[in-house]
């Protein structure tokens, strides 16, 4: 609620970002990078605060909501700062879009993907779970880096993000490594601190009733078969 409010001086205070450096090397040269989220800690906040940290234009992609009246309110508060809100499915019209200007996309990496869609499971949080592949057919087909938003909750209302590469040459990496890689890395965020996880947002929607691939771990490689 305090989104509709808050000042840039305010959320700039509340929201502090660490590496900048790494991010804008990038976009200084004209280049683009890809953010992976999560519903931890304030995500919203900072969502609202890339804008004011960093110097390319951001592209929060999001998914719209069944109700257009919330729908435009919450797009009203999440671009208050410059935000350039993409609907998940208008993302690869965006991304061709803004190819000739330093961007950055924001993904949610835990987002559940649509039960059509669940072609990719891995085992997370004990679970046997459904990932969307979005960010990392992006990354593979156009080579931009990506950075992980880890949230750091540090006080009431007060949280500072670290921008932590997890890819920086997706070109070079195998089919769904990428995948593996951003899923890994939220579930030890959430594994270190569990209370900042959005818990209820129905992460387990459906069960791999038909799954498609089969992931397993051999000798350190991650592998793919035929289920």
């Amino acid at each position: 609620m305090k989104m509709k409010s808050i000042s840039k001086k305010e959320l700039s205070k509340r929201v502090k970002f660490k590496n900048v450096d790494l991010v804008e090397a990038y976009l200084q040269n004209n280049e683009s990078v890809l953010f992976c989220s999560s519903h931890y800690g304030n995500y919203e906040w900072v969502c609202m605060a890339i804008g004011l940290n960093f110097s390319g234009k951001h592209y929060p992609i999001y998914k719209p909501l069944s109700s257009e009246s919330f729908d435009h309110w919450f797009l009203t508060m999440r671009s208050k700062f410059g935000n350039n809100m993409v609907a998940m499915r208008q993302t690869m019209r965006a991304i061709q879009a803004s190819k000739n200007t330093a961007s950055m996309f924001t993904f949610g990496s835990d987002q559940a993907p649509a039960k059509e869609e669940s072609i990719y499971w891995t085992n997370f949080l004990n679970q046997e779970t459904s990932v969307q592949l979005g960010i990392e057919k992006i990354a593979r087909k156009t080579n931009r880096p990506i950075f992980y938003l880890k949230i750091n909750y540090l006080k009431r209302g007060y949280y500072e993000v670290d921008c932590v590469p997890i890819c920086l040459h997706p070109n070079q990496t195998k089919e769904f490594e990428i995948t593996e890689a951003h899923t890994r890395f939220l579930q030890e965020m959430i594994e270190e601190k569990p209370a900042y996880w959005l818990w209820s947002h129905r992460r387990w929607k459906y069960k791999p009733q038909n799954k498609l691939i089969n992931f397993v771990e051999s000798k350190g490689d991650v592998s793919a078969s035929l289920a």
